[in-house]
Parts: structure tokens; sequence; C-alpha cells
């Protein structure tokens, strides 16, 4: 079949919500999967073409990073685009040790999923990461972020997601953090490695709310839901091509009996 005979779907403008979404899966599941099998091959290049920026790009190190001092752990809250994606990236990563999607930037009454996607809360759909930074630094978490988990350069939408509860945007939880995160950004702008500029704020840490146990690790457990199959394997595929010293094939999963029920 040519490719132009592939029936191409629209990507999608909103995600379906999870509860509905596991409906679904438990509805004809195995023949889902052939169905989309033709679909999603010929989706994965259509995507790509639709929204070129959100291919990922190859960036220098930063230049300026942390100095690590005695056996620690450390957390990164990260904001952009759907969590679902960025989730399911940080989860195969080395020196990773659990990845948590929810709620950053607003108040804790309203870090609820159907609240926060209503745009107003000041809150952006993040992950907080939990990382040994003897294994991997917060730079180099920082170097994954704005290479292959999201395109830096939209502003307050990523891909099909629009709003700023999908804004670009770094939490750091130390002074420290703030400074690399500040520096890289001018470094990246500086070395005009994207075709626009980095767009990706950093905004003072107000607290991190994980979100409702149905989105968290959705990635891992619905690789087939075509929302994530069309918008987020491909990044996991490009961390896996770009930092293979990084990429773990055995995802590391959130605890969901901490999450929201």
């Amino acid at each position: 079949m040519h490719p132009a005979d592939i029936p191409q779907p629209a990507a999608p403008a909103h995600r379906t919500p999870p509860e509905t979404s596991r409906a679904r899966s438990g509805l004809k599941r195995a023949a889902r999967i052939g169905v989309f099998a033709l679909v999603v091959a010929g989706a994965f290049a259509w995507q790509r073409s639709a929204h070129s920026g959100e291919r990922p790009v190859t960036i220098p190190a930063p230049a300026q990073d942390e100095h690590v001092m005695g056996a620690h752990t450390e957390t990164a809250v990260l904001a952009g685009g759907c969590f679902w994606g960025m989730q399911g990236v940080f989860e195969h990563v080395r020196g990773v040790t659990q990845v948590a999607s929810g709620y950053s930037g607003g108040a804790a009454d309203t870090a609820r999923y159907e609240r926060v996607e209503e745009g107003d809360t000041g809150h952006a759909e993040s992950v907080q990461i939990t990382f040994d930074p003897a294994q991997i630094s917060y730079g180099r978490i920082l170097q994954i972020y704005f290479s292959v988990a999201h395109d830096p350069t939209e502003l307050d939408f990523q891909g099909p997601d629009h709003g700023k509860q999908y804004r670009s945007a770094i939490f750091p939880t130390t002074p420290e953090q703030r400074a690399i995160a500040q520096a890289y950004i001018a470094q990246l702008d500086g070395a005009h490695v994207y075709a626009g500029p980095v767009v990706t704020r950093v905004e003072a840490y107000k607290g991190f709310y994980p979100a409702e146990h149905d989105h968290q690790n959705f990635l891992v457990l619905h690789p087939d839901y075509p929302y994530i199959a069309i918008n987020d394997i491909p990044k996991v595929e490009a961390l896996k091509t770009l930092f293979p010293a990084l990429y773990r094939n055995d995802p590391v999963l959130y605890k969901t009996a901490d999450a929201k029920s």
C-alpha cells in the first residue's frame, strides 16, 4: 500500500480522560492492536511531519552543572506538555528512582485533573523526578528534557495539546537548580540549536501535587493507546538513540498507591 493510501488519523486536540481510555482499552483490545498497527505506522510519519518542531534535537551538554557532595537523592520538577509522555521518558532514564505525574505552579485546592484542564489554575501538567545525582546530574536531566522530552520553543502548547497547563516550565527546588536552568537556557539560545527561541520559563516552586492514579505510568501501561503511540513512544525511542548510556529498557514505575484516587 502506498503511504498516501494509509488512513491518517487527525491528531487529537484533547486527550480522552484516562477512565474512558481504560474502559475502551478493555473493549476488543486484541482487535484494536491489530487495527491500529497499520494506522499508527503511517501516523508516525504524518505526525512527525505535521509537528516537525517536536523532533528530537541534538544539543550540547550544559556548561554549568551541579556539584555532587556525598550520597543523596534529589528531585527535579519539570513541565513540558502532557505528563504521560514526560513521565514515560524519564522512567527510562538510568539513575532515576521514581517519576510522578502531577501538577505544579498553582494551589493545592485546584490540583486535580478536571480543574487543571480548564487552564486558569496556574498549574502545569508536570513530573517530579527523583534521581541519584551521583549517577545522573540535574544538568543531564535538563539535557534530556530539552532534547527529546518536549519542544521548548512551543509557547503554552505541545503538539496537539494547547493551554497554559501544557507550558514549558522548570520549577527549581534549590537555588543551584535555578542557576543551572537559567544558564542552560541562555546557552541553548546562544547556540541557536532550535529554529526559534527557547520559551521555557523558570518559575517559582510552590509545591508538587501527584496526579490521580489513573494518570500514573500511563505510557508504560498503555503503549498502544493512539495518543501515546503517535506522540510519546517516538520520544522514548529518541532517548534510546541519543542517550544510549542513560537509557534503561526496564522502566522504573511510580507506586500508584501514593497517588490520588
